[in-house]
């Protein structure tokens, strides 16, 4: 399929751009990077994106899986960055990408910490969201709208509250995407679907208006890139290639719960941080039944990792926030694993969780085209102002309304049926191309067999194919999520490791 990312066609396309002149040279593909490719492909222009490690390496794989409509900044009077999320929001939910972001619900439980007129501004912010989901296109039967609960219900929806002194809960909607660096993935592949040469493991060692020297990293051959124009879409490492950008990066942390540690989940929840406005720690059911909790805003100070930790004072933290809420407060026993990211933050001075995140575009006096801020769920508009900045003569964009690789393309957003015998899990990671990951269970028994997490063999072979995995830790770490948890990576890894060998040997 013209979708199909893998070791044979990197190599073939890696080939091609060292010979020819691309329209556009895309450095980065995280969310905004693969976006940019999308955006520029669909266009019509020639394109080649890089990116030193894998598809979805860096921040856009550890984010807390919000697609959000923006009520935090609509708190601190940032309407037109809420207005922008509501839309972007509504764009995934109906078009682009119904098959992997969704409504979720959320309760905010209304403790004693909680006083009255707190919970009615909360409210009121809730109403003003809801007003801008309306302006933004998206109908209520997709994202509902909120309301109050009592405290019976609120436990219900959360068993796990803490009863004394409980006077009920705020429930509000917003978007989320069940799997981040999955939604990396299928934009990726359809900047592929569209003539995009998407090379990963090809690291750019420096940059200029017309190309890139760069270094094949799994020969170490260098070479050069020939382009016409170049976007930077490398998050938290843009100054290291560009001079002229200043990166404050925040960290950002999660704690993954094990499976049960807060009983039945039937919602999410926002818990307001104690002595701030408008910050809560997020909890969010996952559908392998374990729970992410998040997240921190913490300032990094020197060099920038490949991989982030998160620190035991983030994980105390969070534990700490999340227990002024319960019946009875978890303990580090209860933490399966951690993970951190880091926001690309355009440095403005003061703390992190007070600068914007409004993202900008930045056009160095070389003619090289740096895209920084934001978030996960502006990544298409970011990608479109990436575009119209550095090729302003280009047609517009068509990204708007474009459906992802397993998106349906029936009008108004429907996911796309799939058969009956095909598990949920799969229809909601795969959309319509759930089926034949299913089928290549079934005919290729030795890609049958399940990992942890409820994740098959055959969603590894597939991930080879046609996701552009080229080795273990892509399998694991990206294409699922399986090495989220230390134990289960371990467990995993030698199938991971066979399926490596056999698939790209065949």
């Amino acid at each position: 399929m013209s979708s199909s990312l893998n070791a044979a066609r990197r190599a073939a396309e890696l080939g091609r751009s060292r010979e020819t002149v691309a329209d556009l040279l895309v450095v980065g593909l995280g969310a905004t990077g693969a976006g940019v490719a999308l955006d520029a492909a669909a266009r019509g222009l020639s394109v080649v994106a890089i990116d030193a490690h894998d598809l979805a390496f860096g921040t856009s794989r550890w984010s807390s899986k919000l697609i959000h409509g923006g009520l935090r900044y609509l708190a601190k009077g940032q309407v037109g960055v809420a207005w922008e999320s509501a839309v972007e929001r509504g764009a995934l939910l109906r078009h682009t990408a119904p098959h992997l972001v969704r409504a979720q619900p959320y309760l905010l439980p209304l403790t004693p910490e909680v006083p009255a007129a707190q919970a009615a501004m909360m409210m009121a912010g809730y109403r003003m969201g809801d007003a801008l989901r309306a302006a933004a296109g998206t109908p209520r039967r997709t994202l509902p709208g909120p309301l109050r609960v009592p405290a019976s219900r609120a436990r219900e929806l959360v068993p796990a509250l803490r009863e004394a002194g409980l006077r009920g809960g705020l429930v509000s909607f917003d978007g989320r995407v069940v799997d981040d660096a999955r939604l990396v993935v299928a934009v990726a592949r359809t900047a592929a679907a569209h003539g995009a040469r998407i090379l990963t493991r090809c690291r750019a060692l420096s940059l200029s208006g017309a190309g890139a020297e760069a270094r094949d990293e799994l020969t170490g051959e260098t070479f050069t890139l020939r382009a016409r124009k170049v976007i930077n879409a490398t998050g938290v490492w843009a100054g290291e290639l560009s001079g002229s950008v200043r990166v404050r990066p925040s960290r950002g942390t999660h704690l993954v719960l094990r499976e049960g540690a807060l009983g039945p989940l039937r919602t999410g929840m926002h818990v307001p941080i104690p002595g701030e406005v408008a910050r809560f720690v997020l909890v969010l059911p996952q559908q392998d039944g374990r729970v992410l909790v998040g997240l921190t805003d913490e300032p990094l100070d020197g060099p920038v990792p490949d991989v982030p930790e998160a620190p035991e004072s983030d994980i105390v933290f969070l534990l700490d926030v999340l227990g002024s809420v319960l019946q009875a407060p978890l303990g580090r026993d209860d933490v399966a694993g951690a993970y951190a990211g880091l926001r690309p933050l355009l440095d403005g001075g003061g703390p992190t969780a007070d600068l914007s995140r409004r993202h900008t575009v930045l056009t160095a006096p070389d003619g090289v085209v740096t895209i920084v801020g934001g978030k996960l769920t502006t990544y298409r508009r970011m990608a479109q102002d990436a575009v119209d900045a550095a090729v302003p003569e280009a047609p517009r964009s068509r990204t708007a309304r474009l459906p992802l690789v397993g998106a349906s393309s029936v009008p108004g957003g429907r996911p796309e049926p799939v058969p009956g015998d095909v598990p949920r899990r799969l229809a909601e990671r795969y959309g319509h191309e759930a089926a034949a990951v299913r089928r290549l269970a079934l005919e290729e028994p030795w890609a049958a067999g399940e990992l942890p997490l409820g994740v098959t063999a055959a969603e590894l072979v597939w991930a080879v194919r046609h996701e552009g995995a080229l080795d273990a830790a892509d399998l694991l770490d990206r294409r699922t999520r399986i090495g989220l948890v230390p134990e289960d990576r371990a467990a995993a890894l030698p199938v991971a490791e066979r399926i490596i060998r056999e698939v790209s040997g065949s």
